[in-house]
């Protein structure tokens, strides 16, 4: 049946210079064709522009832009990208191929994306021609069940005429063919991005008291002198203008950008950076604590190609990071913000890594990455606002970098640990100590269900010895053996309240909660 959105004439392997594909009636006005694709037995389409193809007609109603002759073999499909003849009812196209081909297949449609069933070739006939004199049939629409406006659905492929063997060649393909379009399905809604298409920049004028209804002198992309000389004329593209600023930005010469990022790389090794308002450099931000080794590490982050890597290796194996967190008295009476760094300053982990370790140490931590993320909230909202979740199912015991946030929002449990407002940019969070977090951790209903579960854990390995399972709760948590008096200290804890209360004091401890 002829449909609007594509037909595909099969015939046998002919060699063809020319094509012609002539139409003899259309269901009203002139017609349109969407693309005309020649295939040869290797499966290529000789009919594109791209490969050398010229096309003829026997006139064009065009408009700027739109049905032009040159859309009927671009490669693209769509209404405005097709062309349509002059005269109503009738018309022809014929292509000449750069050189000599062997085809055996053309497809063609009123419409590829289906929107358009008007000016439908109803019959046509097809032609082949090596001299582009003597004109041999190829196809035509007798063989065709007439057109029917109710059916949408392309025909499915028909297998009359085949042997046996060909038959069950043409299934196999077609089989294959479904795999290969389910699995571009699936790529198509996997992974999606959001990007944007580059056009001529607006000509922006001064306004005088803002007022866009009182525009003044042209102004030029350009920011201020005392940055540098960054100065470029109306006309310039935007990819340029894009480009010469992010040149400007990875300037080695560029008195910010490598101190900015060194002193984020040294914050969050140290909690705080060598400049403590690491998101405010200028005159309201403090002074750097180590201007001198701030000015080396930048050196060293550009001599190193920019490599963060080499930072952090840099970093990690210097005498300052492997420092005791042991306290001296002199020292705390002088220093006792640790700003000098005479001293490992102990700092609290953040509440997502909090979160994140007591499921791994309780056994249930999910490892699945990428995906759909999971829930910290029910799903309400408006003037009931969102209540805090209190149990999770495997999905949402994913790491906390799957949760869903809600602005102005804080989780039930972990939100008490500093962790910023979702819907501001926070440079560097705040470390509080309040009575809600002892509560939260003692007392929520996460830290009982991980409790419990870690309590499990131990169990299912040791069965029936207080004293070894109290050995491996501490290794599990703590990465380290419990001594003697800590053993004696459990012992009675857990042959009275059960192995789940050890688990919870262990959550609560700050060996667990802080980097020492």
């Amino acid at each position: 049946m002829i449909n609007p959105r594509q037909n595909t004439d099969r015939f046998k392997p002919t060699k063809a210079k020319q094509l012609r594909f002539t139409i003899l009636k259309t269901n009203n006005l002139e017609p349109c064709i969407d693309e005309l694709e020649v295939f040869d037995t290797n499966g290529k389409n000789v009919a594109l522009a791209a490969s050398g193809t010229k096309v003829h007609s026997s006139g064009n109603n065009t408009s700027p832009n739109r049905h032009e002759l040159r859309f009927i073999h671009d490669g693209e499909y769509g209404n405005s990208r097709s062309w349509m003849s002059n005269e109503t009812g009738k018309g022809w196209i014929v292509l000449e191929f750069p050189q000599e081909s062997v085809i055996e297949r053309v497809s063609w449609g009123r419409d590829r994306q289906g929107k358009f069933s008007d000016r439908l070739a109803l019959e046509y006939l097809i032609e082949t021609s090596i001299d582009n004199k003597t004109w041999l049939k190829a196809s035509d629409a007798s063989d065709r069940i007439p057109y029917d406006p109710k059916v949408k659905k392309i025909a499915e492929f028909s297998t009359v005429g085949l042997s046996d063997s060909e038959s069950k060649e043409a299934q196999k393909l077609l089989e294959e063919k479904k795999q290969l379009e389910s699995s571009l399905k699936d790529e198509e809604s996997s992974s999606l991005a959001f990007a944007g298409v580059f056009r001529k920049p607006d000509l922006i004028k001064l306004l005088y008291r803002g007022d866009p209804e009182q525009p003044k002198e042209e102004v030029i992309p350009t920011f201020p002198q005392i940055l540098g000389d960054f100065k470029l004329s109306n006309d310039t593209p935007e990819q340029q203008r894009r480009k010469k600023l992010a040149d400007f930005i990875a300037s080695p010469t560029n008195p910010l950008t490598a101190r900015v990022m060194v002193n984020r790389i040294w914050q969050g090794h140290f909690g705080t950076g060598l400049v403590e308002t690491s998101s405010d450099f200028g005159n309201s931000g403090t002074k750097p604590s180590h201007p001198e080794l701030l000015d080396w590490l930048a050196d060293e982050f550009v001599k190193s190609g920019w490599s963060i890597k080499h930072m952090h290796r840099l970093i990690v194996l210097s005498e300052t990071f492997g420092q005791s967190h042991e306290i001296k008295e002199e020292a705390q009476a002088k220093d006792a913000d640790v700003r000098l760094l005479w001293r490992y300053p102990s700092r609290r982990i953040e509440a997502e890594c909090a979160r994140d370790s007591m499921l791994a140490v309780s056994g249930r931590l999910n490892l699945q990455t990428g995906g759909k993320g999971f829930d910290l909230f029910d799903k309400r909202g408006g003037l009931t606002g969102f209540n805090p979740k209190e149990t999770f199912l495997e999905n949402g015991r994913r790491r906390m970098i799957y949760a869903h946030r809600v602005r102005r929002e804080r989780d039930g449990v972990f939100g008490s640990l500093d962790c910023p407002d979702n819907g501001q940019s926070t440079a560097r969070r705040r470390d509080s100590t309040t009575p809600l977090q002892a509560l939260g951790l003692l007392n929520s209903q996460f830290t009982l269900d991980e409790s419990e579960a870690f309590a499990q854990r131990i169990t299912k390995e040791i069965a029936n010895d207080a004293q070894k399972q109290i050995q491996k709760a501490f290794l599990l948590a703590l990465s380290r053996e419990a001594s003697p008096s800590e053993i004696s200290d459990c012992l009675p804890v857990v042959q009275k309240f059960g192995l789940a209360t050890l688990c919870k004091v262990l959550f609560n401890s700050n060996e667990f909660l802080f980097i020492p």
